[in-house]
């Protein structure tokens, strides 16, 4: 007689409806570019370069910087909202 051992699927169950992506902008030139730091150690170095390049390449019209609280937190829906109000496109990144 064979023993079973009970094993358990740790991926869960997701529900979410599934929602369409933003178009892309044909250029960067002139937008407004929103960069949300997760406050990860590395996070905020690698957004600088990333932006500092864009920047010389694209010429946005203004940079605006955002911090969330905690890495291990989501963002909140006000400063999300603050974000969308603000800002043409938007970057975030984890550096670990």
């Amino acid at each position: 007689m064979m023993k079973t051992i009970p094993t358990y699927d740790p991926r869960g169950v997701v529900e979410a409806a599934p929602i369409a992506p933003a178009s892309r902008a044909k250029s960067l030139k002139g937008l407004r570019l929103g960069i949300l730091d997760n406050t990860k150690w590395n996070a905020n170095k690698l957004l600088r370069g990333v932006r500092d390049r864009l920047a010389e390449k694209h010429g946005f019209g203004a940079v605006n910087y955002y911090r969330k609280d905690s890495f291990s937190l989501n963002a909140a829906p006000e400063l999300l909202d603050e974000i969308a109000a603000n800002n043409d496109v938007v970057m975030t990144a984890i550096a670990d």
